[in-house]
């Protein structure tokens, strides 16, 4: 069902992989996270133990629960209220086996047996768990409409203009349609924005410390600060930049769904009447070197690059060891973790740093020395290193026999979900909030 989550199994215990990294790498934002103190100070408990962290440590909680208990929760910046969600599933496990809710992964699976672990695995394949996480993306939704409705009758709204000194009184929408006309900065229409207050407090803060509130970048003083933006055209702020996300109410309105996909679902819901398709074109994607930074839409460019740049040669690889598909995006996705974690995939050397690492292999002409096949051809690595590497949308398996022979019969498949999507869209959340809105209407 695409939900997937990826964490390594290094000897190293300080170095964990929880979600799937992505091309450029990026830290993950919680989407509509409120982020008012009382909030992140909020303490969340352990599933399984009673350790506990603040919320705004949560990683480290995550953290916890790899290291002690083995357990994996997928798509944690997707769950719309962690604290509720570990709460409920500290209940429930306490009155029934770990087993009962969760996938189990064993590492090692062709070590020996002493070297086996079994990883848990709690997402919403699980019929209960996704249930729970649509209850809590409703709720909150039904929050945020409130705390917008708040906002839009609130009549006690006072503040004075980041861009001159003219004082507001009254309701929030007099400022944003002031600065709008007067300073030609819009952050859109006032009704679909939520926690204006804190909108404001936070663009304020950036001009305060002399930040482009668009590009970003810092300047010696207010001046040279407003004439650039006025130059350059950046009275505005950047829709790229997540942290507004929280902002804005069409970000709550499908679970893991940020502005930008729920606004082209509505433009092709609009579309789908025009079946002319002569002037669709379809976005390239890029693959990115193993070793490197090189990017390149055309795959074979990738892979010759990488056999005349670095001497790696996969295709060789491939024939050599006679790997089968899933051997080869394990293989990928193992040298992209060992890289990442700046450690040699041929001897498990470490290093300070990536260009360090990169160095070695190639000094020591490890490019093409591998370690035992036991060591990559492993579960783990079925989950991709950068869940968007298109290296691996160009990996193929030319061999003719049967995938259901060979030493590989026995690796289990994990079927995809197949549930009515006719009857998802029906008991979506946003199909009960509009059905509820008509009726009291």
């Amino acid at each position: 069902n695409g939900k997937r989550a990826c964490f390594t199994l290094p000897s190293d215990e300080q170095e964990w992989i929880l979600e799937p990294l992505c091309f450029p790498e990026q830290p993950a934002t919680d989407i509509g996270t409120n982020s008012s103190s009382h909030h992140d100070m909020e303490v969340v408990t352990c599933v399984l133990c009673s350790h506990s962290a603040p919320l705004s440590e949560k990683d480290r909680l995550l953290k916890h629960l790899v290291l002690v208990h083995k357990l994996v929760i997928a798509d944690v910046k997707l769950i719309a209220d962690f604290p509720k969600y570990m709460e409920y599933w500290k209940n429930r496990i306490s009155e029934q086996p770990i087993t009962d809710f969760c996938s189990v992964i064993k590492t090692n699976s062709q070590g020996p047996v002493e070297k086996q672990e079994h990883y848990f695995l709690l997402c919403d394949v699980l019929p209960e768990d996704r249930v729970l996480r649509e209850h809590l993306q409703q709720k909150r939704l039904e929050e945020i409409l409130e705390q917008q409705q708040r906002e839009r009758d609130d009549d006690s709204f006072q503040r004075i203009c980041m861009f001159c000194n003219d004082e507001f009184n009254g309701n929030r929408s007099s400022l944003l349609n002031h600065m709008a006309r007067e300073h030609s900065f819009s952050v859109g229409l006032p009704d679909n924005i939520v926690y204006c207050v804190e909108f404001l407090d936070h663009l304020q803060s950036k001009l305060d410390n002399l930040q482009c509130l668009y590009c970003e970048k810092t300047f010696r003083d207010k001046t040279t600060l407003k004439d650039h933006m006025r130059k350059k055209q950046h009275r505005r702020i950047n829709g790229n930049n997540s942290e507004y996300d929280c902002f804005y109410i069409i970000n709550y309105l499908e679970l893991g769904k940020t502005w930008e996909e729920v606004q082209s679902e509505d433009d092709r819901e609009m579309e789908d009447e025009d079946d002319d398709w002569s002037d669709w074109q379809a976005h390239p994607v890029c693959a990115v070197c193993l070793f490197c930074e090189q990017q390149s839409e055309s795959m074979e460019k990738i892979y010759t690059h990488m056999e005349e740049t670095h001497g790696f040669d996969l295709h060789k690889l491939k024939t050599e060891l006679n790997l089968r598909f899933y051997q080869q995006v394990k293989l990928v996705n193992y040298i992209r973790r060992e890289i990442h974690q700046c450690r040699c995939y041929g001897c498990q050397e470490k290093f300070g740093s990536k260009p360090e690492v990169i160095r070695h292999v190639m000094e020591a002409g490890h490019v093409m020395q591998l370690p035992e096949t036991s060591t990559w051809d492993q579960p783990q690595y079925y989950f991709p290193t950068y869940e968007n590497d298109a290296l691996l949308c160009a990996l193929s398996d030319s061999d003719s026999e049967s995938e259901h022979t060979g030493p590989w019969r026995d690796v289990p498949v994990i079927a995809e979900d197949i549930s009515n999507l006719k009857v998802l869209k029906q008991t979506s959340v946003l199909s009960h909030l509009l059905k509820n809105t008509d009726s009291s209407s």
